[in-house]
């Protein structure tokens, strides 16, 4: 008996990689994203991000010292990349005290309560992230506007180019950002989702190091591409076109960050294509005809809430069946 292999939790990888090494490989393609932020909204980031992670790799040792008295797991880097990511949903001007709060929520209700890493069925940071818009709409969405490296970021703010649409009885491309402001992080919005090209930089890097694959990604960006180009060929007065959806929100970020989370993301490829493409389509669903003008954080949960059965779905079959 003394000889049984305990098994810990997911991710199981065949590899080198250690849960600390992911780790560090996504906080490294992360830090792109976060020059950009600190360029255009200057301090009030750097603030935000250090509360965010902090607070969450301190709540993660509280909980695990002295509620669940276990070993504790700060050393592995999770932590620090849920404050990260937490911090990249949220606006630059966000008080601090609902950082600390969002902080807590992630860890102490959407990651802990489940055994911690390896054992939560939804992504933390878009837990805490959606448990916010709901709880402070306000501050969730009031939006800085970009003002390079010299401004504060609670000087002046504006609506995002989503909500510009959102907010629209017809597109006016006038009113939005131009394609290479989308590109480089000029317009309003959660700070560490402005910047595409940041945002690619830093999954090129993933890729490169097999942290992710590209299914998911792919999926998600893909079917976002098809629905809202089919949208934009039937009315263009009516639906921005595919390349707008693609470029503006919390696309990005999701898709190549949060979506194509280990633990709660698919094991296999052919799930993984389909968990990516739902992702897409419920994003889609909800810019064009929901309430609110964003849709990301829901559709990655929502589908979260689906992988156990797209496992049991897509389960590869049993060698020399």
């Amino acid at each position: 008996m003394n000889k049984l292999l305990n098994v810990s939790g997911s991710p199981h990888v065949h590899s080198g990689e250690s849960v600390q090494k992911i780790m560090v490989s996504v906080i490294v393609a992360l830090m792109p994203a976060l020059v950009v932020s600190i360029f255009y909204f200057g301090l009030p980031v750097i603030v935000l991000t250090l509360v965010s992670v902090g607070c969450c790799v301190l709540f993660e040792y509280l909980i695990q010292r002295f509620i669940m008295k276990v070993p504790t797991t700060i050393s592995d880097g999770s932590a620090v990349v849920t404050g990260l990511l937490l911090a990249f949903n949220v606006p630059a001007n966000l008080p601090i005290w609902m950082m600390v709060v969002g902080a807590l929520v992630a860890i102490g209700i959407a990651k802990m309560p489940f055994g911690g890493l390896g054992h939560n069925l939804f992504n933390p940071a878009l837990v805490a992230r959606v448990f916010m818009l709901i709880s402070f709409p306000v501050a969730m969405t009031t939006w800085p506007v970009p003002t390079p490296i010299w401004g504060f970021a609670d000087a002046v703010t504006g609506p995002t180019p989503l909500g510009i649409l959102k907010e629209s009885a017809a597109v006016n491309m006038g009113e939005m950002p131009r394609y290479l402001d989308l590109l480089v992080g000029q317009m309003g919005g959660s700070f560490g989702e402005i910047s595409a090209i940041a945002l690619l930089l830093g999954a090129a890097y993933l890729l490169w190091k097999r942290v992710i694959t590209w299914h998911i990604p792919v999926a998600f960006i893909l079917t976002v591409f098809i629905f809202s180009g089919i949208f934009y060929l039937i009315d263009p007065t009516q639906y921005a076109n595919p390349f707008f959806h693609l470029l503006t929100g919390g696309l990005m970020l999701g898709a190549f960050f949060m979506a194509t989370d280990m633990v709660t993301s698919p094991t296999t490829p052919s799930a993984m294509l389909v968990f990516g493409a739902g992702c897409g389509l419920i994003t889609i669903i909800i810019r064009l005809f929901g309430a609110y003008p964003e849709g990301v954080s829901f559709s990655i949960l929502l589908m979260n809430a689906m992988v156990p059965l797209l496992n049991r779905w897509f389960k590869p079959k049993t060698y020399a069946k």
